[in-house]
């Protein structure tokens, strides 16, 4: 799975930092998701969802196909 997650984040200009602390979590947790290190549960994706204004499946792209192509 990979994200656009430091995109969104540099496009509306909010440090790792500021992102972690709006979300309720460390700016490890930011830096983790970013570098593909750590996939983030379900209510911290919906959660950063509601701050970017976009819905998941735009922060979060899954390559996987159901027929194994």
């Amino acid at each position: 799975m990979r994200n656009r997650l430091r995109v969104l984040r540099a496009e509306a200009g909010v440090s790792q930092q500021e992102l972690a602390q709006r979300l309720g979590v460390s700016r490890q947790t930011i830096n983790a998701v970013e570098t593909d290190k750590y996939d983030p549960s379900l209510p911290l994706a919906l959660r950063m969802s509601k701050v970017f204004g976009v819905p998941v499946d735009e922060i979060f792209l899954d390559d996987w196909s159901p027929d194994g192509a």
